[in-house]
């Protein structure tokens, strides 16, 4: 009877134990800010086990998660996000966003989370939660005396790295909502739907192309749900 009984717990004991393993499920991920400068050391907290691990410095991380899960993905001088997960989540790609401000970017600097000082301080950004996007007309002027050495012409076209060329076009590349578009996408945007306005001014536009040699301005527009 014993033999039978101690039979039967390692048995129950080996079904859980195999049941919790194929349970076992992990999300990789990716934090970056201005879509592409690796965030170090960026807390991700998983909602159900409370775990918490770190960004490393690529700003990749792995966590355990449940069947359906939420993280938050936080660190200092950045608005943290949360990030809702499924069954069939395997990869999360988050950008958080630099909170306004000299100090946020100290903090980024500082305490490690953007390696690359130089890199970050070519670039600006600028939300509505910042400014109140609706008192402006057009996005011209919006744009216009917002970033420090960005210029607006006459003709619609953007300088944010000088006036490169006589002969060739120094205007800034237009991405919205992750599409590059022409200029003339300005004159019908309204900035009351416009829910961010990002500018790099630095080498690392140039994943953008031969175009973004000449600065990038990045446009994002309100979804449903903002």
């Amino acid at each position: 009877m014993k033999t039978r009984f101690l039979s039967a717990l390692i048995f129950l004991i080996c079904t859980v134990t195999l049941s919790s393993t194929a349970q076992e499920r992990f999300v990789n991920g990716i934090v970056t800010t201005f879509d592409s400068i690796a965030v170090v050391g960026a807390d991700v907290k998983v909602k159900s086990s409370k775990q918490i691990v770190q960004t490393d410095s690529l700003g990749r991380f792995k966590v355990n998660v449940a069947a359906t899960d939420k993280l938050n993905v936080s660190a200092k001088g950045f608005n943290s996000q949360n990030v809702k997960t499924d069954e069939k989540t395997k990869i999360v790609a988050v950008n958080l966003k630099l909170k306004p401000g000299e100090k946020a970017r100290e903090y980024a600097i500082g305490y490690g989370y953007v390696k690359d000082g130089e890199r970050l301080n070519a670039l600006a950004q600028m939300t509505n939660d910042d400014v109140d996007f609706s008192q402006y007309t057009n996005m011209y002027d919006l744009i216009r005396g917002r970033f420090a050495g960005v210029q607006v012409q006459s003709n619609g076209d953007i300088i944010i790295r000088g006036q490169n060329s006589i002969n060739l076009s120094s205007a800034a590349l237009i991405i919205v909502d992750g599409m590059q578009v022409d200029n003339s996408i300005m004159n019908t945007l309204v900035p009351a739907q416009v829910k961010s306005v990002n500018v790099i001014k630095d080498g690392s536009s140039a994943i953008y192309g031969s175009r973004g040699a000449n600065g990038v301005v990045i446009i994002e527009t309100k979804k449903g749900n903002d």
